[in-house]
């Protein structure tokens, strides 16, 4: 049986850290402010592959100095420490000090520390990152294997991402940062600001524009052309079927020389023509327009394309949905649905069946309001349904019928919301399909296969509809 003494040896060798005597190397730490650091080569070699290589070099073996003049003093002590203790004590040291030490442990090849180091400004220091973001993105994009830094700092960006492009330090971001950003499907800005953003960007990244010649009516083919070159690897992150077509006109077509002609081709035969590009990302970027358990946001794009009758890349204005009531959350309750829903303007209406995948919906353009009984007037109300939370194909609407409009929207206060006595929820909490000729002849597809019948619902959630 082997015995183990491993704690007297760990305690042996790290009194060695401060034990002078028979030190054979030097490590002069700094640049502008200098120190040195006395140390033993076997340590060094043992403990550090860095040290390992410098230390067998034959020139190295030479020499008893070594200069580090891009670790200052204060990181190399607790590099050292490191080395001789394996201890390491961060609670105290500052946010940028700990940076500095993710970085000298990769030029270290220290692995161990800094995947250490990497978690624990995560887990640690994440309200000094979050408060450095382009001060650490400098940093860690330069380092090969700081993937998981990289992605915190993107992924806390893209959860609020309006102080960040908006921040002045913006334009100088490296342009690694920026396209690790900008290829990302979850960053959840709209496709215009992110193309105002990029153009600033690159103006600013161009020598002879930016400060020096802002204007751009003044820009020579030398000008626009040197942009080009800036945005060239941009260009194809840049989701351009997202942009409506007033946006087009204002800020793409003022900048198609910047655009190779082959995706500009694209650009225009999908404005004009409605042809699907193959080269351009289709893509849309995650953006959180409906916080919905129930539907994507590419769903809720949908409903407001059916709300003004248009195709989605035509819509005159952006929807953002606010949801109101979740049955989850607020609990299935007549009750609590009026004072949560009524009064609100106009609203979408959202449904689970318990026991398949399938969306049924509702708009009201109108609002829900406290009556006993009565019918309400508009020929803009529809109903719905979608075959699972991502159905972008063959989703079915029916829309109230003309002739039928004083019977779009009934108010019952003793019920939740009710589409002519065709879609609702009533007194009981069960959710009712009936076909009362109100609706047009879709009406039996969108309630298929439960028209005539009834059910407790999975998830009720109804948002409030803004436009900007």
């Amino acid at each position: 049986m082997t015995s183990i003494f491993h704690s007297g040896l760990l305690k042996d060798i790290s009194s060695l850290l401060n034990d002078a005597d028979d030190f054979n190397v030097i490590i002069k730490a700094g640049d502008e402010y200098t120190k040195e650091f006395p140390a033993h080569s076997v340590i060094l070699r043992a403990r550090c592959p860095y040290f390992k290589n410098e230390l067998l070099d034959e020139k190295s073996t030479k020499k008893n100095t070594f200069n580090i003049p891009n670790i200052t003093p204060t990181i190399f002590e607790m590099v050292l420490k490191y080395i001789y203790t394996g201890e390491l004590d961060l609670t105290n040291h500052l946010g940028e000090n700990i940076l500095g030490l993710l970085v000298a442990s990769y030029e270290l090849l220290l692995e161990e520390l800094f995947i250490h180091v990497q978690e624990y400004l995560i887990e640690e220091q994440a309200p000094w990152v979050q408060k450095n973001f382009v001060q650490v993105l400098h940093k860690v994009f330069k380092l090969k294997d700081c993937e998981k830094l990289q992605d915190y700092c993107l992924g806390s960006i893209c959860a609020d991402p309006q102080p960040f492009i908006t921040s002045k330090k913006f334009p100088s971001l490296d342009k690694d940062i920026l396209y690790g950003l900008l290829k990302r499907d979850d960053f959840p800005v709209e496709e215009s600001i992110i193309w105002d953003c990029l153009i600033k960007w690159g103006i600013k990244q161009t020598p002879g524009l930016g400060n020096v010649n802002g204007d751009r009516t003044k820009w020579s083919n030398s000008n626009y052309h040197a942009l080009k070159k800036t945005l060239n690897p941009f260009i194809p992150l840049i989701r351009f079927a997202e942009f409506s077509p007033a946006e087009y006109f204002d800020k793409i077509r003022p900048y198609k020389t910047v655009i190779p002609n082959n995706i500009y081709d694209e650009i225009e035969e999908y404005y004009f023509k409605s042809v699907k590009p193959k080269t351009i990302n289709l893509t849309p970027r995650n953006i959180k327009i409906i916080e919905s358990n129930l539907i994507k946001p590419k769903l809720a794009n949908i409903i407001a394309s059916w709300i003004e009758r248009k195709d989605e890349k035509d819509l005159s204005v952006k929807y953002k949905f606010d949801l109101l009531y979740r049955s989850s959350r607020d609990g299935l309750n007549i009750n609590t649905f009026r004072t949560k829903c009524n009064g609100q303007g106009r609203c979408l209406v959202l449904v689970k069946h318990p026991n398949s995948a399938k969306i049924y919906g509702g708009y009201n353009p109108l609002d829900f309001v406290n009556a006993n009984g009565l019918y309400y007037s508009t020929t803009e109300s529809f109903i719905f349904s979608f075959e699972d939370s991502e159905d972008d194909q063959y989703m079915k609407i029916s829309r109230v019928q003309a002739s039928c409009a004083n019977y779009a929207i009934c108010e019952q206060n003793t019920q939740g919301f009710d589409f002519g006595n065709t879609l609702y929820l009533s007194s009981n909490l069960n959710i009712y399909f009936r076909n009362q000729g109100y609706y047009d002849n879709n009406v039996s597809n969108v309630l298929d296969p439960y028209l005539g019948g009834n059910f407790v619902p999975a998830e009720i959630e109804v948002f409030k509809m803004k436009a900007s």
